[in-house]
Protein backbone atom coordinates (compact mmCIF):
# COMPACT_ATOMS: atom_id res chain seq x y z
CA UNK A 1 0.00 0.00 0.00
CA UNK A 2 1.48 3.39 -0.96
CA UNK A 3 2.23 5.82 1.84
CA UNK A 4 0.22 8.52 0.07
CA UNK A 5 -2.87 7.04 -1.66
CA UNK A 6 -3.89 8.41 -5.04
CA UNK A 7 -7.10 10.18 -5.83
CA UNK A 8 -8.68 12.22 -8.62
CA UNK A 9 -9.07 15.97 -8.27
CA UNK A 10 -10.39 18.79 -10.44
CA UNK A 11 -7.92 21.63 -11.01
CA UNK A 12 -8.73 25.33 -11.03
CA UNK A 13 -8.94 25.04 -14.81
CA UNK A 14 -11.59 22.32 -14.62
CA UNK A 15 -9.32 19.45 -15.62
CA UNK A 16 -9.44 16.11 -13.84
CA UNK A 17 -5.97 14.88 -12.80
CA UNK A 18 -4.43 12.24 -10.55
CA UNK A 19 -3.12 13.46 -7.19
CA UNK A 20 -1.56 12.02 -4.08
CA UNK A 21 -3.56 12.39 -0.89
CA UNK A 22 -1.26 12.66 2.16
CA UNK A 23 -2.40 12.66 5.76
CA UNK A 24 0.52 14.85 6.93
CA UNK A 25 1.61 18.03 5.13
CA UNK A 26 5.00 19.69 5.61
CA UNK A 27 4.78 23.45 5.02
CA UNK A 28 7.65 23.67 4.45
CA UNK A 29 11.29 22.62 4.64
CA UNK A 30 11.87 24.41 1.33
CA UNK A 31 10.48 27.87 2.07
CA UNK A 32 8.80 29.91 4.80
CA UNK A 33 5.13 29.62 3.93
CA UNK A 34 3.83 31.32 7.12
CA UNK A 35 6.09 34.35 6.56
CA UNK A 36 5.54 34.86 2.82
CA UNK A 37 2.74 32.71 1.44
CA UNK A 38 -0.03 32.66 4.04
CA UNK A 39 -2.84 33.99 1.80
CA UNK A 40 -1.77 31.55 -0.92
CA UNK A 41 -1.89 28.66 1.54
CA UNK A 42 -5.40 29.52 2.70
CA UNK A 43 -6.55 29.78 -0.92
CA UNK A 44 -5.13 26.33 -1.59
CA UNK A 45 -6.95 24.90 1.42
CA UNK A 46 -10.14 26.31 -0.05
CA UNK A 47 -9.34 24.82 -3.45
CA UNK A 48 -8.44 21.49 -1.87
CA UNK A 49 -5.12 20.88 -3.58
CA UNK A 50 -1.68 22.28 -4.38
CA UNK A 51 0.71 21.63 -7.22
CA UNK A 52 4.22 20.77 -6.08
CA UNK A 53 7.13 21.30 -8.48
CA UNK A 54 10.03 18.87 -8.17
CA UNK A 55 13.27 20.91 -7.85
CA UNK A 56 15.33 18.27 -9.65
CA UNK A 57 13.27 17.73 -12.82
CA UNK A 58 10.71 20.58 -12.72
CA UNK A 59 7.82 18.11 -12.99
CA UNK A 60 4.55 18.77 -11.20
CA UNK A 61 2.80 16.54 -8.70
CA UNK A 62 -0.72 17.34 -7.61
CA UNK A 63 -1.30 17.06 -3.87
CA UNK A 64 -4.84 16.78 -2.55
CA UNK A 65 -5.44 18.45 0.80
CA UNK A 66 -8.86 16.89 1.36
CA UNK A 67 -7.66 14.08 3.62
CA UNK A 68 -4.91 16.03 5.40
CA UNK A 69 -5.18 15.69 9.16
CA UNK A 70 -2.00 17.41 10.33
CA UNK A 71 0.26 20.18 9.07
CA UNK A 72 3.80 20.78 10.27
CA UNK A 73 4.77 24.41 9.70
CA UNK A 74 8.41 25.57 9.53
CA UNK A 75 9.03 29.29 9.98
CA UNK A 76 11.28 32.05 11.24
CA UNK A 77 8.57 34.69 11.27
CA UNK A 78 4.96 33.52 11.56
CA UNK A 79 3.66 36.99 12.48
CA UNK A 80 1.88 37.55 9.13
CA UNK A 81 0.24 34.13 9.45
CA UNK A 82 -1.29 34.48 12.91
CA UNK A 83 -4.55 36.10 11.73
CA UNK A 84 -5.06 33.17 9.31
CA UNK A 85 -4.87 30.37 11.88
CA UNK A 86 -8.60 30.51 12.51
CA UNK A 87 -9.17 29.40 8.91
CA UNK A 88 -7.19 26.21 9.54
CA UNK A 89 -8.93 25.68 12.88
CA UNK A 90 -12.31 26.02 11.18
CA UNK A 91 -11.44 23.08 8.93
CA UNK A 92 -10.52 20.89 11.88
CA UNK A 93 -6.96 20.32 10.69
CA UNK A 94 -4.29 19.89 13.36
CA UNK A 95 -0.97 21.71 13.21
CA UNK A 96 2.17 22.57 15.08
CA UNK A 97 5.06 24.94 14.37
CA UNK A 98 8.80 24.60 14.16
CA UNK A 99 9.87 28.18 14.96
CA UNK A 100 13.55 28.84 14.23
CA UNK A 101 14.69 31.50 16.67
CA UNK A 102 18.43 32.09 16.27
CA UNK A 103 20.60 35.01 17.29
CA UNK A 104 22.97 35.86 14.45
CA UNK A 105 22.11 39.56 14.35
CA UNK A 106 25.68 40.73 14.98
CA UNK A 107 27.00 38.63 12.07
CA UNK A 108 24.16 39.55 9.69
CA UNK A 109 23.53 35.91 8.77
CA UNK A 110 19.75 36.34 8.61
CA UNK A 111 19.35 39.73 6.92
CA UNK A 112 15.67 39.46 6.03
CA UNK A 113 14.37 38.76 9.53
CA UNK A 114 12.79 41.18 12.00
CA UNK A 115 14.88 42.13 15.05
CA UNK A 116 15.37 39.38 17.62
CA UNK A 117 13.22 41.12 20.24
CA UNK A 118 10.34 41.25 17.79
CA UNK A 119 10.72 37.57 16.93
CA UNK A 120 10.74 36.63 20.61
CA UNK A 121 7.51 38.58 21.08
CA UNK A 122 5.97 36.73 18.11
CA UNK A 123 7.06 33.40 19.60
CA UNK A 124 5.28 34.22 22.84
CA UNK A 125 2.18 35.41 21.03
CA UNK A 126 1.97 32.23 18.96
CA UNK A 127 2.44 30.08 22.07
CA UNK A 128 -0.29 31.93 23.93
CA UNK A 129 -2.57 31.42 20.92
CA UNK A 130 -2.13 27.68 20.29
CA UNK A 131 -0.29 26.33 23.37
CA UNK A 132 3.37 25.80 24.27
CA UNK A 133 3.35 22.13 23.27
CA UNK A 134 2.61 23.12 19.65
CA UNK A 135 5.37 25.72 19.29
CA UNK A 136 8.74 23.98 18.98
CA UNK A 137 11.86 26.13 19.27
CA UNK A 138 14.74 25.56 16.87
CA UNK A 139 18.22 27.04 17.20
CA UNK A 140 19.33 25.77 13.86
CA UNK A 141 22.03 25.56 12.68
CA UNK A 142 24.95 26.13 15.05
CA UNK A 143 27.48 28.16 13.08
CA UNK A 144 31.09 28.37 14.20
CA UNK A 145 33.42 31.13 12.96
CA UNK A 146 36.63 32.71 14.22
CA UNK A 147 34.46 34.83 16.53
CA UNK A 148 31.70 32.32 17.27
CA UNK A 149 32.57 29.30 19.40
CA UNK A 150 30.68 27.19 21.94
CA UNK A 151 30.73 29.84 24.68
CA UNK A 152 29.37 32.57 22.41
CA UNK A 153 26.63 30.32 21.03
CA UNK A 154 25.64 29.14 24.50
CA UNK A 155 25.39 32.73 25.70
CA UNK A 156 23.00 33.54 22.87
CA UNK A 157 20.91 30.41 23.41
CA UNK A 158 20.62 31.26 27.10
CA UNK A 159 19.56 34.81 26.28
CA UNK A 160 16.67 33.49 24.21
CA UNK A 161 15.87 30.55 26.47
CA UNK A 162 15.27 32.60 29.60
CA UNK A 163 12.74 34.61 27.58
CA UNK A 164 10.76 31.77 26.03
CA UNK A 165 11.19 28.77 28.36
CA UNK A 166 7.62 29.14 29.58
CA UNK A 167 6.36 29.21 26.01
CA UNK A 168 7.74 25.97 24.57
CA UNK A 169 8.51 22.43 25.67
CA UNK A 170 11.07 21.51 23.06
CA UNK A 171 14.30 22.69 21.44
CA UNK A 172 15.77 21.20 18.26
CA UNK A 173 19.36 21.92 17.25
CA UNK A 174 21.75 20.96 14.49
CA UNK A 175 25.23 21.81 13.22
CA UNK A 176 25.83 23.55 9.91
CA UNK A 177 25.93 21.35 6.80
CA UNK A 178 27.99 23.04 4.08
CA UNK A 179 26.18 22.17 0.88
CA UNK A 180 27.68 23.73 -2.25
CA UNK A 181 25.04 26.47 -2.40
CA UNK A 182 25.62 27.21 1.29
CA UNK A 183 29.33 27.64 0.65
CA UNK A 184 28.56 30.07 -2.18
CA UNK A 185 26.20 32.09 0.01
CA UNK A 186 28.79 32.38 2.79
CA UNK A 187 31.43 33.37 0.25
CA UNK A 188 29.16 36.13 -1.09
CA UNK A 189 28.67 37.41 2.46
CA UNK A 190 32.40 37.33 3.21
CA UNK A 191 31.96 34.91 6.12
CA UNK A 192 34.16 31.87 6.72
CA UNK A 193 32.42 29.13 8.74
CA UNK A 194 34.60 26.72 10.71
CA UNK A 195 33.77 23.05 11.21
CA UNK A 196 33.73 22.38 14.97
CA UNK A 197 35.65 19.40 16.26
CA UNK A 198 34.04 16.71 18.43
CA UNK A 199 35.25 18.33 21.66
CA UNK A 200 33.58 21.63 20.76
CA UNK A 201 30.35 19.84 19.84
CA UNK A 202 30.40 17.89 23.10
CA UNK A 203 31.01 21.04 25.14
CA UNK A 204 28.12 22.83 23.50
CA UNK A 205 25.68 19.91 23.86
CA UNK A 206 26.72 19.12 27.43
CA UNK A 207 26.17 22.68 28.58
CA UNK A 208 22.98 23.00 26.58
CA UNK A 209 21.56 19.90 28.27
CA UNK A 210 22.04 21.63 31.62
CA UNK A 211 20.16 24.72 30.48
CA UNK A 212 17.28 22.63 29.13
CA UNK A 213 16.91 20.69 32.38
CA UNK A 214 16.58 23.97 34.25
CA UNK A 215 14.01 25.25 31.77
CA UNK A 216 11.98 22.00 31.68
CA UNK A 217 12.51 21.80 27.92
CA UNK A 218 13.28 18.57 26.04
CA UNK A 219 16.28 18.69 23.71
CA UNK A 220 16.59 17.04 20.30
CA UNK A 221 19.00 17.07 17.38
CA UNK A 222 17.94 17.24 13.74
CA UNK A 223 19.60 14.67 11.43
CA UNK A 224 22.79 14.54 13.49
CA UNK A 225 22.70 10.77 13.94
CA UNK A 226 24.10 10.69 17.48
CA UNK A 227 24.71 7.04 18.27
CA UNK A 228 22.78 6.79 21.54
CA UNK A 229 21.59 10.34 21.93
CA UNK A 230 23.77 12.79 23.81
CA UNK A 231 22.77 12.70 27.46
CA UNK A 232 19.64 14.86 27.47
CA UNK A 233 19.99 15.75 23.77
CA UNK A 234 18.26 12.97 21.86
CA UNK A 235 18.01 12.14 18.18
CA UNK A 236 14.80 13.85 17.12
CA UNK A 237 12.00 13.61 14.58
CA UNK A 238 10.78 16.97 13.32
CA UNK A 239 7.68 15.28 11.90
CA UNK A 240 7.14 13.21 15.00
CA UNK A 241 4.62 10.40 15.32
CA UNK A 242 5.00 10.40 19.10
CA UNK A 243 4.13 14.09 19.35
CA UNK A 244 1.23 13.72 16.92
CA UNK A 245 -0.19 10.86 18.98
CA UNK A 246 0.19 12.83 22.19
CA UNK A 247 -1.47 15.96 20.84
CA UNK A 248 -4.32 14.39 18.87
CA UNK A 249 -4.98 10.97 20.34
CA UNK A 250 -8.67 11.18 19.44
CA UNK A 251 -8.17 11.58 15.67
CA UNK A 252 -8.77 8.07 14.33
CA UNK A 253 -7.77 8.90 10.74
CA UNK A 254 -4.44 10.27 11.90
CA UNK A 255 -3.87 7.33 14.24
CA UNK A 256 -4.62 4.80 11.49
CA UNK A 257 -1.98 6.44 9.31
CA UNK A 258 0.56 6.45 12.14
CA UNK A 259 -0.16 2.80 12.94
CA UNK A 260 0.12 1.76 9.29
CA UNK A 261 3.49 3.51 8.97
CA UNK A 262 4.98 2.69 12.36
CA UNK A 263 8.75 2.63 12.02
CA UNK A 264 8.70 4.02 8.47
CA UNK A 265 11.15 6.84 7.76
CA UNK A 266 10.54 9.53 5.15
CA UNK A 267 12.71 8.21 2.32
CA UNK A 268 12.96 11.61 0.66
CA UNK A 269 15.00 13.18 3.46
CA UNK A 270 18.75 13.30 4.07
CA UNK A 271 20.63 10.57 5.92
CA UNK A 272 20.19 10.87 9.66
CA UNK A 273 16.67 12.29 9.37
CA UNK A 274 14.21 10.25 11.46
CA UNK A 275 11.00 12.01 10.39
CA UNK A 276 7.95 9.96 9.54
CA UNK A 277 6.47 10.39 6.03
CA UNK A 278 4.76 13.63 5.12
CA UNK A 279 4.45 15.57 1.86
CA UNK A 280 6.33 18.84 1.57
CA UNK A 281 4.58 21.44 -0.58
CA UNK A 282 7.23 24.20 -0.73
CA UNK A 283 9.65 25.22 -3.45
CA UNK A 284 13.33 26.13 -3.42
CA UNK A 285 14.47 29.70 -4.20
CA UNK A 286 11.28 31.28 -2.86
CA UNK A 287 12.19 32.34 0.71
CA UNK A 288 12.96 36.01 1.22
CA UNK A 289 14.83 35.84 4.54
CA UNK A 290 18.19 35.64 2.75
CA UNK A 291 19.90 33.50 5.41
CA UNK A 292 23.50 32.74 4.47
CA UNK A 293 23.26 29.15 5.69
CA UNK A 294 20.08 28.28 3.74
CA UNK A 295 20.24 25.05 1.72
CA UNK A 296 17.04 25.93 -0.18
CA UNK A 297 18.15 29.16 -1.86
CA UNK A 298 20.82 29.01 -4.54
CA UNK A 299 20.10 32.59 -5.61
CA UNK A 300 19.00 35.27 -3.12
CA UNK A 301 17.89 37.47 -6.03
CA UNK A 302 15.60 34.76 -7.42
CA UNK A 303 14.09 34.24 -3.98
CA UNK A 304 13.41 37.95 -3.46
CA UNK A 305 11.72 38.09 -6.88
CA UNK A 306 9.53 35.10 -5.97
CA UNK A 307 8.40 36.78 -2.77
CA UNK A 308 7.60 39.97 -4.68
CA UNK A 309 5.37 37.88 -6.97
CA UNK A 310 3.85 35.89 -4.07
CA UNK A 311 0.86 34.12 -5.62
CA UNK A 312 -2.63 33.98 -4.20
CA UNK A 313 -4.53 32.41 -7.10
CA UNK A 314 -1.80 30.13 -8.49
CA UNK A 315 -1.88 26.45 -7.55
CA UNK A 316 1.90 26.31 -7.00
CA UNK A 317 4.37 28.60 -5.26
CA UNK A 318 6.09 30.59 -8.00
Amino acid sequence: MPIHPRTTITTDQGTEVQAISPIIISASRSTDIPAFYGPWFIKRLEAGYVRWINPWNNRSTYVSLREARAIVFWTKNPAPFLPLLREIDRRGIHYYFHFTLNDYEREGLEPGLPPLAERIATFKRLSRTIGRERVLWRFDPFIFTADLGPEQLLSRIRKIGVEIAAYTGRLTVSFLTEYSKVKRNFHRAGIVPIAPDSAEKDLLLDRLAGYLAGWNISGFTCAEGLSDGHRSINNGKCIDDGLLRKLWSGDLSLLRFLDANAGVRDAGQRPGCRCIPGKDIGRYDTCGHGCCYCYANASPHTAVSAVAMAPTEADAII
